[in-house]
């Protein structure tokens, strides 16, 4: 995948960098948020996020919450940051996809 590719996709959800506390800079200058910033935005969303590296695939895993503790979403990535911006990417299109389907 990639984090250029991870970083496209949170993009693509109308994520924005203007507030740009708690970024890092990829190789291409697109500001992207830290692990501790896609935690804390999981948090204010209700949702617990756990990134840990599975030794077996040397990869990152990242995974979700839902309020009742039941898993509602995971992604893999080469690294952390990777995972973590994917999962943010992903989260924010499950969230916004639930909130049109409720204003229906």
């Amino acid at each position: 995948m990639g984090l250029d590719f991870a970083i496209d996709e949170l993009y693509a959800t109308g994520w924005s960098p203007l507030d740009t506390r708690d970024c890092e800079r990829h190789d291409d200058g697109r500001p992207f948020p830290s692990l501790a910033r896609v935690e804390q935005e999981f948090a204010a969303a209700g949702f617990p996020l756990k990134v840990r590296h599975v030794q077996l695939f040397d990869c990152y895993r990242a995974e979700w919450q839902d309020g009742t503790g039941q898993p509602a979403g995971a992604v893999v990535g080469r690294t952390a940051s990777e995972a973590a911006v994917f999962a943010l990417s992903q989260m924010r299109r499950a969230t916004a996809s639930v909130s049109a389907v409720a204003t229906v």
